[in-house]
């Protein structure tokens, strides 16, 4: 990583569950000079599909080792949930999150309805064991379902995904057991960091219902919610979203 340069701030984009860091791609374009942007894939995914990650902690120490310095974190999904364990492990590495429709805890619980059903994961998990490729498709069929601009943002991720190709099965495998196992709800309100929250307002995977719980866990979050937006706002609504990231970098710069 270049050394910082005065004015400058950079952003470490994190992507989710079986994509890359190439997802970042139509909105980086987007994003001014200042802002020094890093795209990194998570081990097992993309340039480092023959990387081994088997829980959380793997991925917080690949990504630990982008940056030794406080850097602004931009985590989607899978990627978001990996940021708050940094943040709690390595907070001298952060200077703030920018949360892209991720959750602190992705499984639906008697205290926690703002997730998706457990059985959602078994399915998923079920059928990569018949068809890795199907199965990516329909996760992605799922990531846009109820938005306006559906097959659009599925056909750009499917083109981004293939820029640096699809994951091995083994990380689809365990990147779903650390989706299902994951629930970072008691740390959330330790993170000493800005952390602003985007959601989509008609995501499938992420419900919209979540802001008000990200409140109660900890009010001086910024939630921000786009109404029309899926679980891929950076796509579908990159405009926004570059806007929003801009701001959140501003305050932070």
């Amino acid at each position: 990583m270049p050394p910082k340069t005065t004015g400058k701030v950079t952003c470490v984009f994190v992507h989710g569950w079986a994509m890359n860091g190439a997802v970042w791609e139509t909105c980086s374009e987007l994003l001014p000079d200042w802002m020094e942007l890093v795209q990194v894939d998570l081990p097992g995914h993309g340039t480092m599909a023959d990387a081994r990650a088997e829980n959380i902690n793997d991925y917080v120490s690949t990504l630990a080792a982008v940056a030794n310095r406080p850097v602004i974190w931009v985590g989607w999904s899978l990627g978001g949930l990996a940021l708050l364990q940094l943040a709690k492990d390595y907070p001298e590495r952060v200077a703030g999150l920018f949360m892209v429709a991720s959750t602190p805890c992705f499984v639906r619980k008697d205290d926690w309805s703002c997730a998706v059903a457990e059985d959602i994961f078994k399915l998923f998990a079920d059928s990569l064991a018949e068809d890795v490729d199907a199965t990516i498709k329909r996760f992605l069929a799922l990531q846009v379902k109820g938005s306006g601009v559906a097959m659009s943002t599925v056909r750009e991720l499917q083109k981004l995904l293939q820029q640096r190709g699809r994951p091995s099965a083994e990380a689809l495998r365990y990147g779903l057991d650390i989706l299902s196992s994951t629930d970072l709800r008691a740390e959330l309100p330790r993170i000493n960091r800005p952390i602003t929250w985007l959601l989509g307002g008609r995501d499938a995977l992420v419900p919209v219902s979540l802001a008000e719980a990200l409140k109660t866990l900890k009010p001086d979050i910024n939630v921000l919610v786009e109404k029309e937006a899926a679980h891929a706002p950076f796509i579908s609504h990159s405009e926004n979203f570059a806007s929003a990231l801009i701001d959140f970098a501003e305050s932070v710069r």
